[in-house]
């Protein structure tokens, strides 16, 4: 499957969608409303990509100090024996290998800010690897597709957009995201391991994955602890001085083996800032298409049928109504968001359904926005089963967070 499909899919579904509201349901705004969504996602693209640059910049030019200070291969080797097994074609002591570090650090942490330009300095790396340049690597692949499971230990977004809403206790879906989000990871692991015939048997493997299923449930247990005024604080504290004892690290290397740090994070930040130019046409592209795409009405029908053929089968369908936000944040974040907080205006924030929207959100991850601005970062146009293996991590948390939704709080 190639991007050019995907993106011919979003146009051909809406225009259809919006012929049949004009012709059958005299809808005279449909078509308005499409055009004007093309004006709206082009300038949303271009806004967030000129914000992205800065940040870019930054965390681009701290991972420079870090490559030249050493502490990059510091952190690789702490976790090398994991991500070898998973990434068998990237070298233990390749650039690569510190960047995707880094970026599955700041994704569990929840910080989207950090973790995107991590995560394009990771796959800009593999692709100085990858032999054939305009299509995926099995590395790259793997390395989408963890990304996009949306595996998070900390959902502060989430818990803050809750809050705004005036929720009774904004971090009760906390633990809820925290397991659904691991089992959407756990699934896009084994998803493609299979296809990339990688030894899940392994001793090694098991043993990570053992110590991580370990460390979830003891955090888990740990936050249920607290009160939930205090998950809110420990949560936000403990990212920041995380990520900010990461960036004195870096420093502190580097000063030890008296590297010009100044430079260095000015190199590291003009690729930053390089990348982010790069990235404003793929993006625009993609948030024009999933902007016709919703303003047709084609989501509305989709999220109808679903629930119809729910409701054949006998299931309870009360968390129906909450599926928008499951269905748009593959699509796009700032729509997820968007369905959430509305369906939490209407149903109200501490009801079921206002409840199960955050769950949704936090479960999985903005997967074709990542491909879109991952592949399109490096120019890789086929992409093979990316694609495919995302949505099946996607599914995996989508019915996981229904089942852990019922269960605290049905």
């Amino acid at each position: 499957m190639t991007l050019n499909y995907i993106w011919l899919g979003f146009f051909f579904i809406a225009f259809a969608v919006a012929l049949v509201k004009l012709i059958f349901f005299q809808d005279y705004q449909v078509f308005s409303s499409m055009l004007n969504s093309t004006f709206d996602m082009s300038k949303v693209g271009f806004e967030i990509s000129i914000g992205l640059t800065g940040l870019m910049a930054l965390w681009l030019g701290i991972m420079k100090i870090g490559e030249r200070g050493g502490m990059i291969a510091i952190l690789s080797k702490l976790v090398g024996p994991f991500f070898s097994k998973l990434f068998p074609d990237i070298p233990k002591d390749h650039p690569a290998m510190g960047a995707l570090i880094m970026n599955f650090s700041a994704n569990l942490l929840g910080l989207d800010n950090a973790a995107t330009p991590l995560g394009l300095k990771a796959m800009s790396d593999m692709q100085d690897l990858n032999p054939q340049k305009d299509t995926a690597s099995d590395a790259q692949i793997m390395f989408l597709v963890l990304n996009t499971s949306g595996l998070s230990i900390i959902p502060l977004t989430v818990m803050l957009d809750r809050s705004i809403l005036s929720a009774a206790n904004p971090t009760d879906i906390f633990i809820p995201i925290m397991l659904a989000t691991f089992c959407s990871t756990l699934v896009g692991l084994l998803t493609v391991s299979f296809i990339q015939k990688i030894n899940l048997l392994d001793k090694v493997i098991l043993s990570y994955l053992g110590g991580i299923t370990i460390l979830m449930a003891s955090i888990a247990y740990y936050f249920f602890t607290l009160s939930p005024e205090d998950v809110n604080i420990v949560s936000t504290t403990a990212s920041s001085i995380i990520i900010f004892s990461i960036i004195i690290s870096f420093l502190g290397m580097a000063t030890f083996k008296k590297i010009n740090v100044f430079e260095a994070f000015i190199d590291g930040a003009k690729e930053g800032f390089q990348v982010a130019i790069k990235i404003i046409p793929y993006l625009v592209a993609f948030l024009v298409g999933i902007g016709v795409f919703r303003a047709s009405g084609a989501l509305d029908y989709l999220v109808d049928g679903l629930g119809y053929v729910i409701g054949l089968t006998g299931a309870d369908t009360d968390f129906v109504p909450a599926l928008p936000t499951a269905l748009m944040k593959p699509l796009s974040g700032s729509g997820a968001k968007s369905m959430m907080m509305e369906i939490m205006k209407t149903e109200g924030a501490d009801s079921f359904v206002g409840r199960m929207a955050s769950i949704f959100r936090g479960a999985t991850e903005t997967t074709f926005y990542i491909i879109a601005v991952y592949f399109g970062s490096v120019n890789i146009k086929k992409i093979r089963y990316a694609v495919g293996a995302g949505l099946v991590a996607d599914i995996a948390g989508i019915i996981a967070a229904i089942f852990i939704g019922y269960l605290f709080f049905h």
